[in-house]
């Protein structure tokens, strides 16, 4: 790989040339990877056997405590493997829209797109709002962020589907128990190695002003970019830039991600008959339940995989449930037949 990347005439082929460059940067990393986990591993083992012998426990507690750290690390490596999918590796797009039920699903999308902001600022992925429209009282219609790094769309196209909360609504004066759902769509950002051609006479450009908070240019001027593929009803929507222009290339952008995450939805349901659940957004398809009340529960419907510790979810600890996601897709086997969460 070094070889190839040295060569000089590489560089007459930019797409190549930079395909080459990104595969030997992943390669390099997993390597350095690997280098440095059996460097931890020798220390802390070194570290376990010098605190027994002085009768330290704190070292010795200490030195597991890096353990167990470093057995997660090895385990996220090791699955990290299996994102070999060929747009897995992309920085993706992902958007979450409220359900039915005004301000209490309205809140709800709020508190989810956080959760993926958290997650991905936890992994030092880049965030970049594109479009957000804000509810009447509180929370979000709708919003839509770019998240940038490597593997971005291979750990979070496992999210896809419809998210189920239920809680003690702080918006009901009775204080009953309010149950409250949103979607989410991830699709990956398209790169120059992969070809969307789009007959531009099938798609519906609109302009308007741009909504929700963002100072004077805000509602000024008509920047704002929506784009409708009719022969799919596919609706992208792009207001982050004062320029129309900047909004424009952007909101094409996503439009061919959305064509080629829908293709790809479709080969994958003939090559593997993929669970509906997997692919269908619907509101009789959620993937997981976040239950608040009357106890404390995060339970994916999909694997199985549950957790009692709800407030470290909402913060963005979702890597137990999307590991689970791609395992099961790796190594076959069906999703597992697990009740609703009331």
């Amino acid at each position: 790989m070094n070889a190839l990347a040295e060569d000089p005439s590489l560089w007459n082929d930019p797409q190549r040339a930079s395909k080459v460059m990104q595969e030997r940067t992943a390669l390099e990393d997993q390597l350095n990877a690997i280098g440095r986990i059996q460097q931890d591993l020798d220390d802390n083992v070194g570290l376990i056997e010098l605190g027994e012998a002085e009768q330290d426990q704190s070292v010795v507690t200490e030195a597991e405590q890096a353990l167990q750290a470093l057995k997660a690390e090895a385990a996220r490596r090791e699955l990290e493997a299996l994102l070999s999918g060929e747009a897995d590796a992309n920085d993706t797009f992902l958007e979450v829209h409220a359900g039915a039920g005004g301000t209490e699903s309205q809140d709800w999308a709020s508190m989810l797109m956080r959760m993926f902001v958290r997650w991905a600022e936890q992994h030092k992925y880049k965030v970049e709002y594109l479009e957000e429209s804000p509810g009447e009282e509180a929370g979000l219609k709708s919003a839509t962020v770019k998240i940038s790094g490597r593997n971005a769309y291979g750990w979070l196209k496992s999210e896809n589907g419809v998210h189920r909360l239920v809680r003690i609504s702080p918006f009901d004066s009775n204080a009953r128990r309010h149950t409250s759902f949103a979607s989410v769509n991830v699709y990956p950002v398209i790169d120059d190695r992969i070809q969307i051609d789009i007959d531009e006479s099938q798609v519906r450009v609109d302009t308007m002003r741009a909504s929700g908070a963002g100072g004077q240019h805000v509602n000024k001027t008509e920047s704002a970019i929506r784009l409708t593929h009719i022969p799919t009803n596919i609706v992208v929507y792009c207001q982050n830039d004062r320029s129309q222009h900047r909004n424009r290339a952007q909101a094409w952008d996503m439009l061919r991600a959305r064509l080629y995450e829908r293709e790809l939805k479709i080969r994958e349901e003939k090559a593997a008959a993929e669970n509906a659940a997997k692919t269908d957004i619907g509101w009789g398809h959620q993937i997981r339940s976040y239950v608040l009340q009357p106890y404390q529960m995060v339970k994916d419907l999909r694997t199985g995989v549950s957790t009692s510790d709800t407030a470290g979810v909402l913060n963005g600890d979702l890597d137990p449930f999307m590991a689970a996601a791609l395992a099961q897709k790796a190594f076959g086997g069906g999703p597992e037949s697990v009740e609703d969460v009331d």
